[in-house]
Formats: C-alpha cells, structure tokens, sequence
C-alpha cells in the first residue's frame, strides 16, 4: 500500500495526529507521507487518516 498527500491540503494535521508513524507536517505548514510505502501494521491507521482527510487530499492504494 501507498500513500500519497496532494495539492489540495490544506495543513490541518489531522492524518499526523491520526497515524504519525506515516504522515507528517513539513516547515511548509502541509502535510506529507513520510515514506510512500505504508506499513502492512499501519495500513488501518493511514486509511483512517484518509478517511478523515476534510479536502481528500490524502491518496491510499
């Protein structure tokens, strides 16, 4: 699985609150996956941080 945060985020940092082992916020204010492979124990967490995303900027698959 792989996660990948795209333009339109807006900084809120819910997905590095929800699953901070894969997604984080840069100096810029936006948030970015740490590492585009996600964990297979940390799958469940970064599709909650997607599910949660309020502008859906966070792409799993």
């Amino acid at each position: 699985m792989k996660a990948f945060v795209n333009e339109d985020c807006i900084g809120c940092g819910l997905c590095e609150g929800t699953c901070p082992d894969v997604f984080t916020i840069g100096d810029d204010g936006l948030a970015y996956a740490l590492d585009e492979d996600v964990p297979e124990d940390l799958e469940d967490d970064a599709q909650n941080a997607a599910d949660g995303c309020p502008v859906s900027a966070i792409e799993i698959g």
